[in-house]
C-alpha cells in the first residue's frame, strides 16, 4: 500500500524541515600542536538554514567560548574551494571520513541540541586541532610519477586522439582531489611520521588510481613503466589488503578498486615481460 499524505493528496510526505534558530553541538578533539595531547571541547552553536561544517567552524572562530562558558582559542581548521573540489577541508565527521564544506548540518544534525563530533584525519600528523601534514599523500603520487611529461611548454599542436570510452574511463578517475579519505579508510595505510619510512609503507588507492590515469593517457604512457616498476616495489599494489574501503568513502565515487585490479594486472604482464627479456 502505498503512503499518502495527511491531505490525502496522493503525495507522499515530507519529512518536517528543522527548527528556525535552533543550536547544535560541535564536539571537536583538539591538539595544539605537533605531538602534543589531544583533547576534546564542546561549542553550542547556532545555525541557520543551509548552513555546513565550515559555517559552524567560523562562528566559533568569531566567538572562540566552550559550550560551558569557557574562552578559548580559535579552532583550526583547513580549507580552500569550499565547493568540494580540493579536498583539503577532509576530516573525520561522525566517524567518517569526508569534506567539511559539504556537510551540511540540516542533514546530519536536523534537530535542536544534536551533537556532531569532528576529528582531525588519524592517518596523517596532526599540525594542530582538525589540520594535518597530507605530505605523504603527495609524495605517493611523486613516487608514482603522476603527471603527464612534455618537452617544452611551446605550442606542440593538436594532441594524440583517445576513443571515447578512454575518455570516459580517465574522466572518472582524473576527479580525484588527493583529499586522503581514501587514506583515512585504508586499513593497509597507517600513520608514518618519518618520512624516510614513505618509500617502503603503502602507497595508498588514489596513487594507484592516478598511476592508471596517466598511463592511459597517450603522452603519459611514456612513463608507463617507470610507475609499474613503482608499484612492484615495497608498499607498491600487491600490498592492497582488498579491503575496498577506500571505494566506499570515496566523494566523487571514483572506481578505485577498478584500478587497484587493472593496475595488479598491469604489473604481472610488465613483470612477466621483463622476466623474459632479462633470460
Amino acid at each position: 500500500m502505498t503512503a499518502h499524505s495527511p491531505l490525502g493528496n496522493g503525495t507522499h510526505a515530507r519529512p518536517a524541515p528543522p527548527p528556525q534558530g535552533r543550536r547544535v553541538v560541535l564536539r571537536i578533539k583538539r591538539c595544539d600542536g605537533p605531538v602534543k595531547p589531544s583533547y576534546w571541547q564542546d561549542f553550542s552553536v547556532p545555525v541557520g538554514p543551509n548552513a555546513n561544517v565550515i559555517s559552524c567552524l567560523q562562528t566559533i572562530c568569531a566567538s572562540p567560548v566552550t559550550a560551558d562558558g569557557r574562552a578559548t582559542t580559535p579552532v583550526a581548521w583547513d580549507a580552500g574551494c569550499l565547493e568540494e573540489v580540493c579536498g583539503s577541508c577532509t576530516m573525520v565527521i561522525n566517524g567518517k571520513a569526508r569534506q567539511s564544506c559539504s556537510c551540511l548540518i540540516d542533514e546530519h544534525a536536523p534537530r535542536d541540541g544534536d551533537v556532531i563530533t569532528l576529528e582531525p584525519m588519524s592517518k596523517f600528523p596532526v599540525v594542530r586541532d582538525l589540520v594535518v601534514n597530507r605530505d605523504r599523500a603527495f609524495h605517493a603520487l611523486r613516487r608514482v610519477r603522476a603527471w603527464v611529461p612534455i618537452d617544452g611548454t611551446y605550442a606542440l599542436g593538436a594532441g594524440p586522439r583517445e576513443t571515447p570510452q578512454t575518455q570516459e574511463t580517465r574522466y572518472a578517475l582524473s576527479q580525484c582531489m588527493s583529499c586522503g579519505c581514501c587514506l583515512e579508510a585504508c586499513p593497509q595505510f597507517n600513520l608514518q611520521p618519518d618520512p624516510a619510512a614513505w618509500e617502503t609503507s603503502f602507497i595508498g588507492a588514489h596513487a594507484i588510481s592516478q598511476a592508471r590515469l596517466f598511463n592511459l593517457h597517450q603522452t603519459g604512457s611514456r612513463m608507463a613503466a617507470e610507475r609499474l616498476e613503482a608499484l612492484m616495489g615495497p608498499g607498491g599494489v600487491s600490498d592492497c589488503g582488498n579491503a575496498q574501503n577506500c571505494v566506499k568513502v570515496c566523494p566523487k565515487k571514483i572506481p578505485l578498486t577498478e584500478s587497484i585490479a587493472a593496475m595488479g594486472r598491469a604489473v604481472t604482464v610488465h613483470s612477466v615481460k621483463k622476466f623474459f627479456s632479462l633470460a
